[in-house]
């Protein structure tokens, strides 16, 4: 993969299942109709893949599944984010010898590292493989936030060169910028914020919602990069309703509860996620359909 650091959208895959094991016949169609949608890069095994709940066994055999079926026409950037470092770098050494393009590490979570820990973390990952690392900051889910002149100082090894953003914090978003400057590529981890991030020199969004619209969420990008930023704000508050009812729960229980209504997938999730309530889902099937969107029943 040339470029595995990408412009424009990566969608941030669900991981199916059904019954009590992964469906690779649905992922195999998700990672379809994405290429087919235009996508940028497929993400497997980030937050919104439920990696917590992915045993051992399976987390191969779902990066094997998703980099043979895209045959390098997109990069396959894979999550091996944990919070004990020693099974982040076994995570991410395993993903590199099963063909992942990049990697996307989260901070560690529950430990509450300081920035002395998020460093040695990074650094030991970083060391470990020869692939580009995105750094993913998403304070809300981790209770630890990657400050910008941290991210700064981590750029400073050659494989830290991304960092995925989802802090919710445009002030963030703009201090990034100011510290990094272009020596970081910065990706959107907000779907609603895509364009004020773009406009803060982000080269696009890893994004939830382009599991259910692969194909505006990439318009929305591109019509930045090609100049037209009208268009894409004009993307980014049509698809705000959509935006909003996809975050209506904790990720990826709408997400996975759209895709089920679309017939891609079995709304299955692994506890402790559990689906969504019946007023919530019905809202979310109304926003499909105005939308434009066909769902069964």
């Amino acid at each position: 993969m040339s470029n595995p650091l990408f412009y424009g959208c990566g969608t941030a895959l669900v991981t199916p299942f059904k019954g009590r094991r992964v469906d690779y016949d649905a992922l195999e169609g998700l990672i379809d109709w994405q290429l087919e949608e235009g996508a940028d890069a497929l993400i497997v095994l980030g937050t919104t893949g439920e990696p917590a709940t992915v045993s051992a066994s399976e987390r191969p055999a779902v990066i094997e599944c998703a980099v043979a079926r895209v045959r390098r026409r997109v990069p396959v950037i894979v999550g091996t984010g944990a919070n004990d470092t020693r099974e982040a770098v076994r995570l991410s050494i395993e993903a590199q010898a099963l063909g992942a393009d990049a990697l996307l590490v989260v901070t560690p979570y529950y430990n509450r590292a300081s920035r002395s820990g998020l460093m040695a973390h990074f650094n030991a990952v970083a060391d470990s493989v020869a692939l580009p690392v995105i750094m993913y900051n998403v304070p809300g889910r981790t209770g630890v936030n990657l400050p910008p002149e941290t991210v700064a100082a981590l750029a400073r090894h050659p494989n830290l060169c991304a960092v995925k953003d989802a802090s919710g914090d445009l002030r963030q978003l703009t201090d990034l910028a100011a510290a990094c400057g272009e020596g970081v590529a910065v990706y959107c981890g907000n779907d609603d914020q895509v364009v004020p991030a773009m406009a803060l020199g982000a080269r696009g969004v890893i994004s939830v919602a382009a599991n259910v619209i692969p194909r505006p969420m990439r318009e929305l990008t591109h019509a930045w990069l090609e100049g037209d930023p009208a268009k894409a704000l004009d993307w980014q508050l049509r698809l705000l309703p959509l935006i909003r009812a996809l975050f209506s729960e904790v990720s990826p229980i709408p997400v996975k509860a759209a895709l089920s209504a679309m017939g891609l997938i079995e709304n299955n999730l692994r506890l402790p996620l559990t689906p969504l309530d019946r007023e919530k889902a019905e809202a979310l099937v109304e926003t499909l359909r105005k939308a434009g969107i066909t769902v069964q029943g």
